[in-house]
């Protein structure tokens, strides 16, 4: 799709209408903007011993995240290399559901049963792909191009930013999902502005400094500054003597929301599932027990006010009479940052 994209936020206008509605684009984001991005794809509780294992899937690619038998986190591709059967199983090797094959934790060929007489085959050199893998405090990413740059690089100033978080002590809680008639940028378009919040989100502009919301680009990510005004919100629950309460939310590039909260963390992750389709999969962290049944409550008021503002805005972006907008220099330059990324990752 050609389309001139302007870097100026001044100056620019937004996507063009076929980005959200051109059901051709999907298949292209899989190859080049899922797959070439560090995608969070389960957490190091789910592997805490070696031969433990669970199945996951990364623009597309059905994967089997792994601790082999010397303590190493390992990506491997779960589709076995004779006819593409998924490959699991339990112990110390992988075995295809199929016809059994079987692959050692560094994704070896340990047997092929039944394939004497077949010519030609090296059995030495057949073995699972290998993705790259990377963690963030108790969290599992992976990326499957071999030459994007590593997650410490992507993830930049956030790094430092949270040093003094107890990310390692987190802990999953909660987890729900939420699907949506709509593209997943139209989902992280919403989310990466404040701008809707005095219009669409009443109860949530009660508890915030909408005069003080701010966000901040960078290379990879975005992060929003919510100061919380007012005593007694949920924002204040377990706040340290003397701290001011803020609620910090971060986007990393392409899909993922980390929302920071004085007392846990909440994941956010756009998944498409199809033209104008997508799925939030939320997941919250905390250090200890907590009774967050307020917060889960809460989540979910603003998340039915953004799904029936988002599938309005999909259906909108079908309209013979609109095309490209503009964007508000004061409150959607995350908006603007996260589309000229899209634009460059698209590239051929």
């Amino acid at each position: 799709m050609d389309f001139p994209f302007d870097p100026e936020l001044a100056r620019a206008e937004t996507l063009p209408s076929a980005c959200y509605t051109d059901s051709s684009l999907l298949d292209t984001e899989r190859d080049r903007v899922f797959g070439r991005s560090w995608q969070w794809a389960g957490n190091t509780s789910q592997v805490p011993n070696p031969g433990a294992r669970f199945h996951t899937e990364v623009a597309g690619e059905p994967l089997l995240i792994l601790k082999d038998e010397g303590g190493r986190l390992r990506a491997f591709s779960a589709v076995c290399r004779h006819r593409a059967g998924r490959v699991g199983g339990g112990g110390k090797s992988l075995k295809c559901a199929y016809h059994g094959w079987t692959y050692d934790l560094e994704g070896r060929l340990l047997g092929a049963p039944e394939f004497e007489g077949v010519e030609g085959f090296d059995r030495g050199a057949c073995r699972l792909p290998e993705f790259r893998v990377e963690t963030w405090g108790p969290w599992i990413f992976v990326n499957l191009d071999p030459s994007a740059p590593s997650l410490k690089e992507v993830l930049g100033e956030i790094l430092p930013e949270t040093a003094s978080w107890p990310l390692d002590a987190l802990r999953p809680v909660h987890t729900l999902d939420y699907d949506l008639a709509c593209d997943w940028k139209v989902y992280v378009d919403n989310y990466l502005e404040g701008y809707h919040i005095p219009v669409a989100h009443p109860e949530l502009f009660r508890q915030m400094d909408y005069g003080a919301y701010r966000v901040e680009t960078r290379a990879w990510h975005s992060r929003q500054h919510a100061p919380v005004k007012g005593e007694g919100t949920l924002y204040h629950r377990d706040l340290a003597a003397g701290a001011e309460p803020e609620a910090l939310y971060y986007w990393l590039f392409p899909n993922l929301m980390v929302n920071v909260y004085p007392d846990h963390v909440q994941l956010n992750r756009i998944e498409p599932l199809g033209p104008g389709r997508c799925r939030t999969h939320f997941a919250w962290f905390a250090e200890k027990p907590l009774d967050l049944s307020e917060n889960f409550a809460f989540s979910d008021l603003v998340q039915q006010e953004d799904i029936a503002l988002c599938e309005a805005v999909q259906q909108g972006l079908s309209s013979r009479t609109y095309d490209r907008g503009r964007y508000s220099v004061k409150r959607e330059n995350g908006v603007h940052h996260f589309h000229q990324l899209w634009v460059e990752m698209m590239k051929d």
